[in-house]
């Protein structure tokens, strides 16, 4: 016996898989911080290094110390009415901070700078500036490192003295207060701090002293030629790498064993590419016919690094996948669907049958700084579910990569059915402008979805959070169909605050439809009862939701509160192509104070039945039996065809 629900259901708590793309975005940034707020004992060579080293480890280090479980990043702690800002960057903020910090404490030395990385033949270190910089650099010198961190946090993330505190404990500093109460002696502007005297990215390069490194480069010489010889005597035959007479075998352990199509996979002159016009006489109307688009598509260098990450990642890629998508290497050349600049990164679209990948590396940094590489299921895409995909994300902010075939793009707020979309402009390759991304929002007080226009249709995507925005569509299952009038937007405006419950699944496309509608008792209006699917690209895995619409006053513009979630479900056929029936019940609390279970079937359904602590019984496919709070009930339902069939669970 399970409970009815009472009110709508919470919106699920925010994902936080973003902490890799996040420092892919925000890279220099970071390095910036980690350069501030090391000690300056170390010289600019090294810290330049170590700042790039700090920002590289920021997810490796909170993982082994624990900070990370179930891929979920903890969100930090803030003040009421502070601004929210992203928690993925917060979180990387505060892993760089914490190694900075490290740095200068005299016992955690060692393990904070390694002698890794390293630059041979050259020393690093920023481009000059004022006097002005040169006054600052020396006040900051003279700092302990809590008040440098203090400083910077101030002047560069401009952050209130009461959110400094909280991140420099989070950190591990045991005084903030002195910490604060030290960096006020700094009275240099802080503005200077975006200086180019800070920005370890943007680097100047010298030689070191010339004769010590000939003497060390003859010693190197001298112990490269041993090691040949000693590999020379190893791979005598008889007794080398093939473990045959031969000495060069070719079975599957031995080296000189090659694979053509791995080979070819990792070869940028090897892919697949598409022209601008292919897709008007492409007998398929899907990802295989995108052109190659993008104004680093011949970017050679660029090409070979994605395919070396997505074939061999190492330590620096920050992979995802959406749920049970493959994540191994391509076995061909895959197609190159874009190469380009979006945002502060650089991406790369790949498309190899069944899966699209992005590769994205920042753009005004080393790749070496750590790339992100995600992966989303595809397979059996049409002109409907391949009209767009996520081609930028930063903060809460997205840009799509729209197809060929679409002539124009909207923005639509769902929350507000009454208003007309807004153009959304797009560039000359198909990237649009950045718009707000609902699957990062804090919260669900807009929610913009893209409206893309084509010679057969108009179609409604929203993000849900993955590479392939999914599909939203209205109308029961047999009969679905694209979101077109105002009563089908107004369903949608009750219903997108939930689509956060099935986000990052892997969704496809998303139907909405009402199975029911109930005249409310005491004369308390009519409610609608709905049912939201939401279906899967590997088609397991689908998620029911069935929602109460009780009555509401929307205005002009917005359609009224969400719905409440009676019932849900996963992999499930019901209320979909094989099995559309449906029946969820609630419990309903009237104007006047009184208690109430509701409950409603889809047109398959002949007679209704409550039990438990509710006893009650329908002969129509509507209930409604007088209860009390907190009453349990079990509801039940009889077919037209004479068969019982439960609640949706």
């Amino acid at each position: 016996m399970r409970p009815l629900p009472e009110v709508p259901s919470a919106a699920a708590p925010a994902d936080a898989k973003q902490a890799g793309a996040a420092l892919v975005e925000h890279y220099p940034r970071l390095v910036r911080l980690g350069y501030l707020v090391l000690p300056p004992s170390l010289g600019c060579h090294r810290r330049v290094l170590t700042a790039h080293a700090l920002a590289q480890r920021a997810l490796l280090s909170g993982r082994s110390a624990g900070c990370v479980t179930e891929d979920r990043v903890p969100p930090p702690r803030r003040p009421a009415g502070a601004v929210v800002v992203d928690p993925s960057y917060a979180y990387v903020r505060g892993r760089v901070l914490h190694g900075a910090l490290e740095a200068g404490r005299p016992l955690r030395r060692v393990r904070v700078t390694p002698l890794l990385p390293l630059v041979w033949g050259l020393r690093l270190f920023p481009h000059s500036a004022g006097s002005d910089e040169l006054a600052l650099e020396q006040a900051l010198s003279a700092l302990s490192a809590p008040a440098r961190a203090a400083c910077v946090l101030r002047g560069l993330e401009r952050l209130p003295d009461a959110e400094v505190r909280q991140v420099l404990a989070a950190a591990g500093v045991t005084d903030p207060h002195a910490a604060l109460a030290e960096a006020e002696d700094v009275s240099a502007p802080y503005a200077l701090l975006d200086s180019p005297e800070f920005d370890p990215c943007s680097l100047q390069a010298r030689p070191p002293d010339l004769l010590r490194r000939r003497q060390h480069t003859k010693a190197a010489v001298a112990a490269v030629a041993a090691l040949l010889v000693c590999g020379a005597l190893l791979g005598l035959p008889g007794n080398g790498w093939a473990g045959n007479d031969r000495g060069r075998g070719t079975g599957p352990g031995s080296p000189y064993t090659r694979n053509a199509a791995a080979e070819q996979a990792l070869d940028p002159g090897a892919l697949r590419r598409v022209s601008k016009t292919f897709w008007r006489r492409s007998p398929r109307t899907d990802f295989t016919a995108w052109p190659t688009r993008g104004d680093r598509a011949e970017d050679t260098r660029l090409l070979h690094r994605a395919l070396t990450a997505w074939a061999h990642p190492d330590g620096a890629v920050r992979a995802s996948a959406t749920e049970r998508t493959p994540v191994g290497p391509p076995m061909g050349a895959p197609q190159l669907l874009y190469a380009g600049e979006v945002d502060r990164a650089t991406v790369v679209l790949f498309y190899d049958g069944l899966r699209i990948v992005r590769y994205a590396e920042p753009r005004d940094a080393s790749p070496a700084g750590g790339v992100a590489l995600d992966f989303a299921r595809v397979d059996g895409a049409d002109m409907a579910s391949a009209g767009a995909l996520i081609a930028g994300r930063t903060r809460d902010r997205v840009r799509y990569l729209t197809a060929p075939w679409v002539h124009t793009v909207s923005v639509r707020n769902l929350l507000a059915p009454g208003s007309a979309p807004r153009p959304l402009r797009r560039t000359p390759d198909g990237v649009t402008a950045a718009l707000t991304s609902p699957a990062t929002a804090g919260s669900c007080r807009a929610w913009d979805a893209i409206e893309l226009r084509d010679d057969s249709a108009t179609r409604l995507l929203t993000d849900l959070g993955e590479l392939t925005p999914a599909r939203l569509t209205s109308g029961p299952p047999s009969a679905a169909h694209d979101v077109s009038g105002r009563a089908e937007r107004n369903s949608w405006a009750r219903t997108a605050c939930l689509l956060p419950s099935v986000r990052s699944h892997g969704v496809r496309s998303v139907n909405s439809w009402q199975y029911a509608e109930q005249l409310l008792p005491e004369d308390n209006g009519s409610a609608h009862w709905l049912c939201t699917r939401a279906e899967t690209w590997r088609g397991t895995g689908s998620r029911v939701l069935a929602q109460f619409q009780a009555p509401s006053a929307p205005s002009a513009a917005t359609g009224g509160p969400p719905g409440a979630v009676a019932a849900r479900a996963e992999d499930t056929p019901a209320c979909g192509m094989r099995d559309p029936r449906v029946l969820a019940g609630v419990l309903w609390k009237s104007h006047g104070g009184r208690w109430y279970v509701l409950a409603a079937g889809s047109e398959q359904f002949a007679s209704l039945t409550t039990s438990g602590g509710v006893e009650g019984r329908s002969d129509s496919r509507l209930l409604a039996v007088p209860a009390r709070a907190g009453d349990r009930a079990r509801l039940n339902g009889t077919l037209t065809d004479g068969s019982r069939v439960g609640a949706l669970r």
